[in-house]
């Protein structure tokens, strides 16, 4: 079953800026201490959890639903397209992304076959979200050299794309066995695989994209979104130097964020389990650890965390689809473990109050201004 409003042509999108976005959520499977009870739950039940959010994501018809790869133990996804083969055969009609594929250190062939297999599972509504991994454990445990961090991903994303191009493969590179008039198999049910390149914010990474012509997935976890917009219009740029047509490559933004009834208990829910996260990443990376008074600015009107009511929530997806232009926005409502009654509120909430308010308002600006009776040319 195809996606509405998708077309081959455009790598799984029939683009109108103006007309529709879509919404969705993305996960790590985080697994870490409860803030409250300090208690840390099982990897079983850490997947069994992931798999009812994206089911209820479905049930109140949000678009899309992203699982990221990580090989660390606060995370219990290592290989996404396991996990959405799973969601597969419990959803209808959301999409199912990675988010992201750490390609620089996959095997290209391998990360094919999985996707299109789970293209074929779930009745093509599948794709690739592939970056560079702001993470490095699995450059050691796959054997790369961080060293080769940049050429690994150029050259793999660029045999990604020629094995998405036609079942038979020529290819030689320097990173890996070369393929001689090989055949790669399944192949998937959508006509290509939609393909998005996932970006933190370097500007060789949006350039990389735009040239490609592919879509590209911003990732805005801190700042002010407004900071981003050089970035689009250089990828933008970029596209059309290529000779592609901007108007027709997506643009998904990607923040954190939870939505709750009141905006002062989503502030409250979100923030000891943010403290925890931040504060362990910064010490690996030398980053001091948040303050209260960072994150009420982060997720203020113009900041880059999406968490409050469902008012602010889609005022502020509105405000950042003036910003970019943007075709998706997807929101991490995990950033370090949350009770699983907050979590599947949140996520009711993003369907059932704020995807309404958002769509219609789109639909609203995009609607043609009717001619006034007696104005037409003769």
């Amino acid at each position: 079953m195809p996606h509405l409003g998708r077309s081959p042509n455009t790598g799984g999108h029939l683009l109108a800026h103006l007309a529709f976005v879509e919404l969705g959520i993305y996960s790590f499977g985080e697994r870490t201490p409860d803030p409250r009870t300090g208690r840390t739950i099982s990897a079983e039940e850490r997947i069994r959890r992931l798999l009812e959010e994206i089911e209820l994501a479905d049930q109140v018809g949000l678009d899309v639903f992203g699982v990221g790869e990580h090989h660390r133990s606060e995370f219990v996804v290592s290989t996404p397209a396991v996990i959405l083969a799973a969601a597969a055969t419990r959803t209808k009609r959301i999409r199912l992304t990675s988010a992201v594929t750490v390609l620089s250190s996959d095997d290209p062939v391998r990360v094919f076959q999985d996707f299109a297999t789970l293209d074929l599972i779930s009745g093509g509504r599948a794709e690739i979200m592939a970056g560079r991994g702001s993470f490095t454990e699995s450059f050691p445990l796959f054997g790369y050299d961080l060293a080769d961090y940049d050429e690994l991903f150029e050259e793999k994303l660029e045999l990604l794309l020629r094995i998405r191009q036609g079942e038979r493969v020529t290819w030689k590179g320097e990173h890996r066995p070369a393929l001689e008039d090989l055949p790669v198999y399944p192949r998937p049910l959508q006509d290509p695989l939609p393909i998005w390149v996932a970006v933190g914010g370097h500007p060789e990474s949006v350039v990389r994209a735009g040239r490609l012509g592919l879509p590209l997935a911003l990732a805005i976890i801190g700042g002010e979104p407004r900071r981003f917009v050089p970035l689009i219009d250089l990828y933008r740029q970029a596209a059309r130097r290529a000779g592609h047509d901007p108007a027709k490559l997506p643009v998904s933004i990607n923040s954190h964020g939870l939505i709750a009834d009141d905006s002062r208990r989503a502030a409250d829910d979100a923030y000891a389990a943010y403290l925890y996260v931040m504060t362990k990443i910064g010490r690996e990376r030398g980053w001091a650890p948040p303050t209260r008074e960072q994150f009420e600015a982060e997720r203020g009107p113009r900041g880059a965390n999406l968490i409050g009511s469902p008012d602010e929530i889609a005022a502020k997806i509105l405000y950042e689809h003036e910003l970019f232009g943007l075709d998706r926005f997807l929101i991490q409502m995990s950033v370090g473990t949350l009770p699983r009654e907050t979590v599947l509120r949140s996520i009711e909430l993003f369907g059932s109050k704020v995807a309404p308010i958002v769509r219609e308002e789109i639909a609203r600006r995009s609607a043609p201004i009717p001619m006034p009776a007696g104005d037409g040319v003769l």
